[in-house]
């Protein structure tokens, strides 16, 4: 079984193999892909993924999404068709499943016609892999581009927005991550030569900048392009962040702008803890039991368990020790993985770390 997480910058996809009910093998692979610039490549980007993980032979394909959104479409309802159309020109003899926002595996022809419950539902596959293994929790799922806040209760996925526009109403979606994040979304002034100076709002420096400067990201994970399109050294980031506030290197020591730096860190935790604070305190007046945040995504460890710390959150689980550790980066692919193959094999597979 393949399962894929098509976003508008990166894609993910995870391979499992089942027999008689257990895991066999599970391989990950991802590719930045900026769908805004050529969609039409979207097919051949699958098939890229699917040969680097030597999926030769396909019972099923599981499918979520949330490129939809990407401005190159001009509604979530055309984004999500043409994603469909894409992947069935890549696999047009495979059965494909699509995630819903209830957490359930639908045939292509019925996410077409419902495309506004098929979009953006990668979140439903991360809470119900966690549902799996922990009853009663809020996970906190930071990827490069947003944060998604997943109540679950009585093993149930609880959202109570299923929806982009409701998740963020509801503040079960922050528009903050670990590499893509337009540093003025973040702040709008930070500390300078012991005053505030206001910031920019051009696009001078993303949140990768900010982590890959405090150590928080290697180069490697720094997937995302830059903003100046230069390289991804932290000269390169320092400089870029000295221009948030119109500066540069000679004007700015390397010391004050890893001080903003480290400002913009902790408001961007600050950002999510609030968020986070709403979800679990009612998470915990619905759950019977006690409430722990599951971590997991690209910012777990930086971003996700900082915030849940923030919160004074009684437990952290790390969703990488409940699940095998290598698709902790692609929950949602892997969810949908296990989900199709569930499907097709008519029981439940376990999916014991490995």
């Amino acid at each position: 079984m393949l399962g894929f997480d098509i976003g508008g910058a990166n894609t993910k996809a995870v391979f499992v193999k089942t027999q008689e009910g257990r895991l066999q093998d599970v391989k990950v692979a991802m590719e930045y892909f900026p769908i805004w610039k050529e969609p039409e490549k979207l097919a051949n980007v699958l098939l890229k993924l699917k040969d680097r993980l030597g999926a030769s032979s396909l019972d099923g394909l599981g499918v979520t999404m949330t490129a939809e959104l990407s401005d190159v479409y001009t509604t979530k309802r055309e984004g999500v068709r043409r994603i469909l159309a894409c992947v069935k020109s890549a696999f047009p003899d495979i059965p494909i499943y699509v995630l819903n926002t209830d957490a359930k595996l639908e045939p292509t022809a019925w996410a077409e016609a419902h495309p506004l419950e098929v979009a953006a539902a990668n979140w439903a596959a991360t809470g119900w892999l966690a549902a799996q293994r922990v009853k009663d929790c809020v996970v906190l799922d930071v990827g490069s581009t947003s944060a998604s806040i997943i109540p679950v209760v009585a093993g149930q996925v609880a959202a109570k927005g299923k929806t982009d526009l409701d998740k963020l109403i509801c503040g079960e979606l922050v528009y903050t991550g670990s590499l893509r994040t337009n540093v003025a979304a973040i702040v709008h002034a930070v500390p300078v030569k012991g005053v505030f100076a206001g910031v920019s709002s051009e696009l001078f420096a993303v949140s990768g900048d900010v982590h890959l400067v405090l150590g928080n990201i290697s180069e490697k994970q720094y997937t995302c392009e830059t903003a100046d399109g230069r390289g991804k050294t932290v000269p390169e980031a320092l400089a870029r962040l000295a221009r948030i506030v119109c500066a540069d290197t000679e004007s700015l020591t390397t010391q004050e702008i890893l001080c903003l730096a480290q400002y913009i860190y902790d408001e961007q935790i600050n950002q999510i803890a609030q968020a986070l604070s709403k979800v679990y305190s009612n998470t915990q007046t619905e759950a019977s039991n006690e409430v722990p945040v599951v971590v997991t995504g690209l910012g777990k460890d930086f971003i996700a368990r900082k915030a849940a710390e923030k919160i004074s959150a009684k437990a952290i689980v790390d969703l990488e020790t409940l699940m095998p550790k290598e698709t902790a980066v692609a929950t949602p692919a892997f969810g949908v993985a296990l989900m199709t193959a569930i499907k097709l094999e008519g029981g439940l597979v376990d999916w014991t770390r490995q």
